[in-house]
């Protein structure tokens, strides 16, 4: 899935960080991952996590080809308002300490034409959502839990309205949106799907 570029994302003062949305989930083998709101001091773990992703899901995930995640684009996904753009985090407390193993996200959809340091004080009327799981933990699940909880926060903040950018090759995100939520509009253009959806 992709969202707007990194370098033209608005910069917004942060909302007071949102400690109900973290919990412990348990993925289909049973394994408990603790899932959280992105924070600022996750940005260099991010550039950690791209390291760990081969080269077709990262392709997936950001619609080019990078030999790594440029700490800049890192600093603008770590930070966010938790109202207009929020990050739901899925880590694993290995004994070297946390690892980041996946992450959901959602954007205004018009989040470039805002200026900056201005927060819009409504909900977007849609916005843009993105996700990426480690390639070990694929199939087990997460990418289902990370768009709910995403889903769900972005609901608790009005928004009603859902956009995903989706290469036409990526079945499993695909049918993941199919069976999780309620379809509202589908086109491809040049082997992307612009799927438009609402929570079920």
């Amino acid at each position: 899935m992709n969202e707007n570029q990194p370098e033209t994302a608005t910069a917004t003062s942060p909302a007071e960080y949102p400690k109900e949305l973290e919990r412990d989930a348990s993925l289909k083998d049973g394994t408990v991952i603790h899932l959280r709101p992105i924070r600022p001091d996750d940005a260099p773990g991010l550039v950690a996590l791209f390291d760990r992703l081969s080269q077709q899901t990262a392709y997936q995930r950001f619609f080019s080809v990078l030999k790594r995640l440029p700490p800049a684009y890192a600093r603008v996904f770590a930070n966010v308002d938790y109202r207009q753009r929020l990050a739901i985090v899925a880590e694993m407390v290995p004994p070297a300490g946390p690892e980041l193993i996946g992450v959901g996200r959602y954007e205004p959809a018009d989040a470039t034409q805002l200026a900056p340091g201005i927060v819009p004080t409504v909900a977007p009327t849609i916005v843009e959502v993105a996700f990426v799981v480690q390639d070990g933990w694929q199939g087990r699940g997460l990418g289902s839990i990370l768009l709910d909880e995403v889903l769900r926060a972005a609901v608790a903040r009005g928004v009603q309205r859902f956009r995903a950018f989706v290469l036409a090759d990526n079945y499993r995100m695909l049918g993941l949106l199919a069976r999780r939520t309620e379809i509202t509009g589908r086109k491809l253009e040049e082997g992307v799907v612009s799927v438009e959806f609402r929570p079920r």
